[in-house]
This record gives structure tokens, sequence and C-alpha cells, in this order.
């Protein structure tokens, strides 16, 4: 069959040559009487008629090479797609596929023409591809869909199968369907899965192994106070005896009395932890007057802090703030870090405690210190039970629960805890914690009756 550029050429030498007989039939009857000057005329036409000829030829050779350039990139772009194309018509025949289609369902493109979509789709999930199809012919939007297909030996495989409609050349209604493999992910995504009902199962194990834990810890806990308590008082009868203890006895109850009070304490916030991560610490959320927080943590902790050396300071509050809290366990959140402070502290240093309102919802209480500051490998392992960050040789007494417990608990009680740290200049521990809104403060609040200044209180 002639191509195109061949009719366009034949074409145009009929139309030549009628033009050349029409011009001839007007020169017939006199050629003799043609002056030379329109001989000239003549062939100087044809000439041109000739050069004008074979330009056409030359634009029709490009043209060529142009469909020709166009109809390679259609192959690239069509049968060389990262994705299968299908064109299926509206009784569900697949009229035209390319060669990606071809290779995802392992076959060639004749084994695919003129044969029902469903016959390449699994059973189970036939139903799904007429939904999808459906959907399409009623809202005539594209649809999505995963299914399995079946490749020539009849293994499955996962596709992405997305449908859309179009029209043929004909104006007949057809469907465009696009074909991704998504086996592999669809293997991940079972393998997530099941990796995710093991990790449950081991949760679940491990919630079972830490409750025990903790059962068992409350209880040993409590078996171990009553014979802490016996000795404590039996110690106390001997040190307050008469007659009274020699100097190397009165030596040895005080070493029984330090380290029985010492492990009492230690007792107790054995049971705190175990209680909180058992899930049976109780907490009263209610609204909480921070001045007054302050004012009995200062009290508690001046002594201690006198005693090692360090000043205490409070900074004045910016206005009586009040707090969604439990009222105890914020003191003994506070406690904790201030006790942390002095502890650790440097004999003649400072610790400052001050607030500051980080939106109109949260408020932020610091504990600032001068001691010798943790590395950031150290507080990454801060609020880890009974890690004392390599302070266990030194003759600061902790036991490592202190933070952990009042991690737990601020975060009880919706808060956030955090610490901000440099070697050799201190630490800053702070934690934040909801502010009540003004229209939810209890009357007679601390805007009426303002508190004395504090010992110690910077303005």
């Amino acid at each position: 069959m002639p191509s195109f550029s061949e009719w366009s050429l034949q074409a145009l030498r009929h139309r030549a040559e009628a033009a050349a007989g029409t011009d001839l039939a007007h020169a017939a009857g006199g050629l003799e009487d043609l002056s030379v000057e329109a001989l000239h005329r003549m062939v100087h036409e044809l000439q041109v008629h000739q050069i004008e000829l074979e330009m056409q030829n030359d634009q029709l050779r490009h043209t060529q090479q142009e469909l020709d350039a166009a109809r390679a990139r259609y192959f690239d772009l069509y049968d060389l797609a990262p994705v299968g194309y299908c064109t299926v018509d509206a009784q569900g025949l697949i009229l035209e596929a390319n060669f990606t289609a071809a290779l995802l369902l392992d076959t060639v493109r004749s084994d695919l023409v003129q044969q029902p979509v469903s016959r390449f789709i699994v059973k189970s999930d036939q139903d799904t591809y007429y939904r999808c199809r459906k959907a399409l012919l009623v809202d005539g939007l594209p649809q999505e869909c995963e299914l399995q297909m079946l490749k020539r030996g009849g293994a499955p495989i996962w596709v992405h199968m997305r449908l859309s409609a179009a029209q043929d050349s004909a104006g007949a209604p057809v469907q465009r369907m696009v074909l991704g493999d998504i086996s592999e992910r669809r293997r991940m995504d079972g393998a997530l899965q099941t990796q995710n009902r093991e990790l449950e199962t081991a949760r679940a194990v491990a919630d079972k192994a830490n409750l025990a834990k903790s059962d068992f810890l409350s209880n040993m806990t409590h078996e171990l106070r009553s014979p802490l308590n016996a000795i404590l008082g039996f110690a106390q009868l001997i040190d307050q005896g008469v007659p009274a203890p020699t100097a190397n006895q009165k030596s040895s109850v005080d070493q029984i009395l330090k380290a029985g009070w010492y492990l009492l304490d230690l007792i107790g916030e054995i049971l705190d932890l175990a209680a909180i991560e058992s899930g049976k610490v109780k907490l009263t959320l209610e609204p909480v007057a921070l001045a007054g927080v302050l004012l009995d943590c200062h009290s508690l902790m001046e002594p201690q802090a006198a005693k090692k050396g360090v000043a205490l300071h409070f900074t004045t509050l910016a206005q009586p703030y009040w707090v969604v809290a439990d009222s105890t366990r914020l003191k003994q959140v506070m406690v904790n870090l201030l006790s942390n402070a002095i502890k650790y502290n440097r004999i003649g240093g400072r610790v400052d405690v001050h607030c500051e309102q980080k939106s109109l919802e949260r408020l932020r209480i610091s504990v600032q210190d001068t001691g010798i500051g943790l590395s950031p490998s150290g507080i990454s392992r801060l609020f880890q039970p009974f890690n004392r960050l390599g302070h266990d040789t030194r003759t600061v007494e902790g036991s490592g629960i202190g933070l952990a417990v009042s991690k737990r608990l601020v975060e009880l009680i919706g808060g956030t805890i955090g610490v901000d740290s440099t070697v050799g200049v201190g630490s800053v521990f702070w934690f934040e914690l909801d502010l009540l809104p003004d229209a939810d403060m209890p009357e007679n609040t601390a805007a009426n009756n303002p508190r004395p200044p504090l010992q110690g209180e910077t303005p």
C-alpha cells in the first residue's frame, strides 16, 4: 500500500500534468507563432515549477521522518512504559495491550487481545473488578482497586488497577486500564502485619511480666517495712536509753539509724515507682495554687540547702498562677528536683527556681543549679530507674529512682519534663503543666490574698 508521502506526490503529479496539458492546449495552435521571448518565459516557468516540486518533495520527506520519529516515541512511551496499558471495550474484551501488560502476565499480546479481562483475574477478586467497573460507568470518574491477576502459568500476582473512561476513533465508549505490579509491597505489608502481631504478643508478655515485677516489688517493700521499722525503733531506744550509750555505741547506733532511714526512703520510692508502673497510683487533678506549693517546698528544702552551703532562691511569680495537678504529687516532683539540685551542687553553689508562661495554656517551672552538669549521653539515660550516671561511687546519697518517679508523675498529670545541661556550668530541670483558665479559677484566689515573699526569693 502506498505511504502518505507517495499519495501526496501522485496527486501533485496529476495536478502538474493537468496544468501542463492546459498550457499546451492554449499553445498547440501556434507554437510556431510564439516569440523567442515567450519561449524563454515558458522554459523559466517550467524550471520554477520543477524547483517547487523538488522543495515540496523534500518537505514531504521531512514530514515522513517526523512521523517515523513520533511512531518511535509512541512505542517507547506506550509499549515500554513501566506500567501495563490495556484498552477494553464495553463488553469487557481487551482491544489493545502494551508490551509491559503482556510481560506483567507472562504472556504475549496476541493472547490478550479479544480476551475478556475477567479471564486473567483471580476468581475471588473478580467482584472487586466488577464493582470498580460499575462505579466508573455510574460516575464517569477514574476508579482504582487492588486485586490479584493470573499469569500464564496460573501464578497469582497482585496489581494496582486504575480504570478511566474514553472513546475510540469511531466514538465508541472504551475503558483505559493501567496495571502496576504491587506484589512486593503486598508481601512487605503482610510481613509487617505479622511482625506487628508478634510485637503485640511480645508487648503483652512484657506488660504481664512488668506487672508481676511491680506487684512483687510492692509486696516485698511492704514486707521489708515491718522489720525495718522495728530496727529503727530499737535503735532509737538505744540512742535515747538510760544510761546513755558510750561513744563507740553512739557511733554504731548513728550508723544504724542513718542506714535505716535511707533504706526506708528507698523503700518508699520503690513503692511509688511500682505503683505508677502497675497503674495503681491514684491522682486527684484539681486547681492548685502554685504559690502555696512553692512556699511549702522552700520550707522543706531550706535546711538541706543550708547544710550543703547552697543558696536557694525563688523568683517572685509574675502573677498568682493556678495549675491543674495533684497537689501532693506536684510537691513530690518539686522536692525531688530541688533535692537533686542541692545534692549534686558544689559547696557555695546556687539553686534558682523560676516560672515562665510558655503560652496561654502552659506554664514552665524550672530548677536551675550550678553543679557539674551533664553530658549528652548522660541526659539520654537520666530518667532511667536506678541509674545514677556514675555517682554510685561518690559520697552523695541517692537511689536513682527520684527522677524516674518524677517523670512518670508529671506525665500522669498531663505535663512534660526535660533538662538542659552544660558540663561544668550546671543544669536546668524543667517541667510544664496546664494552666487553669481564668474563668475556672476558684474564688478568693491569691490575687486577692497575695502571699508574703519567700526567704531568699528574688524579684
